[in-house]
Order: C-alpha cells, then structure tokens, then sequence
C-alpha cells in the first residue's frame, strides 16, 4: 500500500490512543466530522495546513503522521497478525522484527495481501459455482437436451418398424435437440472461460441493478429535486434500456428508484444533511428527530454523497434470508447470491421486527478491520388471514469510529468461505478452514 494512503490510518491511531473524539479532533482541526472520517478511513489525500492542524491537535510532529516505509511495513505486519491471542505473534516486538529482518518482514507482509486476494478470488468462484443462476440453467439446458437425444434414439434403436412418417419426425427432433445441445453447450463454454474474470460479464438481473446504482455513487441528483416524480424515473429506466440493461434488470431498477423517490421526498436532501450534521449518524436520533421510520432512514443514510458524509454501506434481504440489496463498504465482504453469514445481526432482527440492534462486528479472515453496524427488521407488507406479513431486513455499516468501545462479534462471509473454527452456526464444511 502507497504509504500516503496510511496516513489516515495513523491519524485514527493516534486520536483514539489519546482518547479523543472524532468530532474534538475535527472541531480543533477546523474542519468537518464528515471528513475526518473520509480521511481516517483514507478515502482522501491530506498535506499542507490540515495535516499541520491536525498533528498540532494531536500534539504529535506532522513527520509522524507522514513517515515512511518502515511504517507502512510495520503496518502491513500488524495486520497480518490479526485479531491479538495467546499463542500468536510477539506484536509488541514488531517494530524490532521489522528493522533486524526487513526482507522476511516484507515477504509476510505481501504473502498476507496474497492470501487476502486468493480469499476472494475464491468467494467469488464460489459463488458463481453454487449459486449463478445463469450456470444452473445452461446446465439445465444442456441435460435437458441430452435426455430428449437419449430418448428419441432409444426408440429409434429399439423399434424394429417404424412409419417413415414417424421416423422423419424423430430424425428431426435429434436434429432440433442437438442443435439446442451444441448451442447451450457453446453458451456455457463461453461464460466459465470468462469466470477467472469477476467483471467479464454480469449474470443476474440484481447485478446489473447494483452496477447501475453503484456507477452512479448509489445517489440519484435527478431525483432529490423537489418536483421529482415517475416520469423522471421512467427516463432514467429508458437511459439504461438504451445502454442495454435487460427487462427484469428494468424492473427491479425502476422498483429501486421509486422507492428511492419516495424516500428523497420524506426526508429532503438539504434538511436531512442539516440533521446529520447536527445528530450525527446515528439513525435512532435521526429517525426520532424526523418522525420517519429506521428503515427509511438506513435507506436515506445510504443514499447520501460520500463526499459529505463519509462511506456508508448497506445490505437488505427478505424474510427468507436472500440479499436483495448490496451497497458495499470498504472491510465488509457479502456475497453475490444466497448463503450470508447466520451470525450477521441482520437476521438478528428479523426474529424482532421494530427492534434496533447496534454491533462492531469484524469478519474472520479478512483483517482487524471493525466495523460499526446497525440492523432493524420492519414489515413491508400487510398480514391476512390467509397469508403471513412481508418482512424485510436492513444492516447499515459504517466504519468503526474507535470510540463505541464494547465487544466485537467476529463473524464470516458464507460458511463455504469462513475460517471461524467451531462456529454452532456452520451449515457447510469450509473449503479454508484447517481440519475441514
């Protein structure tokens, strides 16, 4: 890692090693809570006056916050240590290893960001593998044609007399069904060579849906306007039918954004920004203040520019556990598909509806990086009689701000992928964990 990139990194450490707020720091710093958090978190570069305010703030030499590549060593070193236990590394000796044996410092250091890398090479394939719908019905297809060959040739084979007339119809349904065998065949050929290729193609509706949203910042200018209504949608919807988006990636889009539309005008840009700054981001105190429920504020927080108030992430399923939306953050990895983590607290919830729940979480395997998250069940349809009520989950995640204090779940990706040890919530073996 360039070692610019750390110096928001050693800011954090600093500021929570003299017990300091966020917001202390950035206030006798001059600047805004928002981007102390965007630089700590090394989303922006920093140097001149700031870097000066904040290391007099800190009461350290600016040339601490800035030093070179034996702490960007000695960084990467920690890192690969992992979460401090008994039998592991001498972490108070790391500096010493790093000075008297830089050349091994720096072969563990790059064999960790190797390992990180393998890590989700293998997520990925593993959710390509277990869960693409695109591989299932190509190998649908491909069986499916196979047994309707197999069939037709038996009775060919095994009936002695035949009409012609018959026997050109069966001719012709080998002919059909082995031109649908040789195309699907090509079709499914072609798609795992791209596979070592996680951007090569998209392959669901959802996806494309979360490229779109993700291409623009998970924020919609079009429609915060006050007068914003369907048809601003149903533009945006042709844009993307133009750029070739498919018809169910359409319909799940223009569900996204009308929903994003209603939220825009419950809580409007300008006011809601106004509460964040005054409330911070915590959505109960921002959901109290506005009257709006927490699932619409976890939805809005997340809807919100980066650049003014730093990464946030969020991720949704349905009452049968499926991820239905996915806005990434930076530590935090979620699967593609089905088959989340059961220790996530956004099932948590779903078992008490209206209930908020508050966690740092840290997930096995990929770091010390913690996290902070906040998860609340709500219902999305009416119950009846006849049918159960429509349920829906949200986590929001925002980086950890060093001061909540309080323990720290250590949870997975997917059990196919985890290397927790002895977890009573495995559903499958790891193919990453020792002994499995």
């Amino acid at each position: 890692m360039p070692d610019r990139l750390m110096i928001g990194t050693r800011i954090r450490e600093r500021r929570v090693l003299n017990g300091m707020r966020q917001s202390d720091l950035a206030q006798r710093a001059g600047i805004s809570p928002s981007y102390l958090n965007l630089i700590e978190h090394n989303h922006r570069r920093i140097g001149g006056k700031t870097l000066l305010k904040l290391a007099e703030a800190l009461k350290v030499e600016p040339s601490q916050l800035t030093q070179g590549a034996e702490a960007t060593l000695i960084s990467g070193l920690r890192e690969a240590a992992g979460k401090p236990r008994s039998d592991g590394p001498e972490l108070d000796r790391t500096e010493e290893f790093a000075g008297r044996y830089p050349g091994w410092a720096s072969l563990l250091s790059e064999l960790h960001r190797r390992t990180q890398a393998l890590e989700r090479t293998i997520e990925t394939l593993t959710d390509r593998l277990a869960h693409d719908p695109f591989l299932a019905d190509s190998l649908h297809e491909v069986i499916s044609a196979v047994t309707a060959i197999r069939a037709t040739s038996s009775i060919l084979v095994e009936t002695e007399a035949i009409e012609p007339e018959w026997q050109a119809r069966f001719h012709r349904n080998i002919n059909e069904d082995s031109a649908r065998l040789t195309e699907g065949a090509q079709a499914l050929v072609r798609y795992l060579e791209a596979a070592p290729n996680t951007e090569a193609e998209l392959t669901s509706p959802q996806d494309e849906m979360h490229a779109y949203l993700a291409a623009r910042g998970y924020h919609l200018p079009e429609l915060e306007r006050e007068m914003a209504g369907p048809s601003d949608v149903a533009r945006l919807i042709e844009t993307a039918a133009t750029d070739g988006m498919s018809s169910p990636a359409q319909n799940l889009t223009r569900e996204a954004l009308l929903r994003y539309m209603e939220d825009a005008a419950a809580l409007p840009l300008r006011a809601f920004l106004a509460r964040v700054r005054t409330l911070g981001l915590r959505p109960d105190r921002l959901a109290e203040a506005t009257g709006a429920d927490m699932a619409r504020v976890f939805r809005r927080l997340a809807s919100l520019p980066e650049a003014e108030v730093g990464p946030i992430g969020l991720v949704i399923c349905d009452a049968s556990g499926t991820l239905t939306f996915r806005k990434p953050i930076a530590g935090f990895a979620t699967p593609r598909m089905a088959g989340a983590c059961a220790l996530w607290p956004l099932y948590q919830v779903l078992s008490q509806p209206q209930v908020p729940l508050r966690l740092r979480l840290r997930q096995a395997g990929r770091g010390a990086e913690v996290i902070e998250a906040f998860a609340v069940a709500a219902q999305t349809g009416p119950a009846g009689f006849d049918r159960p009520p429509l349920m829906q989950a949200l986590m929001l995640m925002l980086p950890d701000p060093g001061e909540a204090g309080g323990a720290v779940r250590a949870i997975g990706v997917s059990c196919r992928i985890c290397p927790l040890a002895d977890c009573a919530a495995r559903r499958e073996p790891s193919i990453v964990a020792e002994g499995m």
